[in-house]
């Protein structure tokens, strides 16, 4: 009797799909529209969102066409790969904030944050919120 092999999803297929949910829910746009404009099932869409399906080249550029990116947006903040050459020097990887964003709180907070128009109030709140956070910020 053979055992079940578990697929494990690749970090940057999961990355991809986090950056074209966070980019579908910046617009709006539900899944099912986005599997409409493509011609598939919104669960396929949530299976590309996941990381659990990669997505073909053409898919990928039919599918920045539809949210409005370029192609590399869904590849700023990637992880590394093992035996991959690193970027120069040793900034952090602007992963986190990605991965803060594609999270309801983040998309929520940041939307909210956006439609304050007064600059004043926006700083206020931002050293209100470094305050808060104390001394651990990056």
């Amino acid at each position: 009797m053979q055992q079940a092999v578990r697929k494990t999803t690749n970090p940057i297929d999961k990355h991809v799909g986090s950056r074209v949910r966070m980019r579908r829910l910046i617009l709006g746009m539900s899944q099912s529209k986005l599997a409409d404009g493509l011609g598939l099932s919104f669960q396929q869409v949530q299976k590309y969102e996941k990381g659990a399906d990669r997505m073909g080249a053409s898919r990928l550029q039919h599918i920045s066409h539809i949210l409005q990116v370029p192609v590399p947006f869904f590849f700023e903040g990637a992880p590394d790969l093992p035996g991959q050459p690193t970027g120069f020097g040793g900034a952090p990887s602007p992963a986190y904030v990605s991965e803060f964003l594609a999270t309801n709180d983040g998309l929520t907070l940041t939307k909210a944050f956006m439609q304050i128009r007064e600059q004043k109030l926006r700083r206020r709140i931002v050293s209100l919120v470094e305050e808060i956070a104390g001394d651990d910020l990056i």
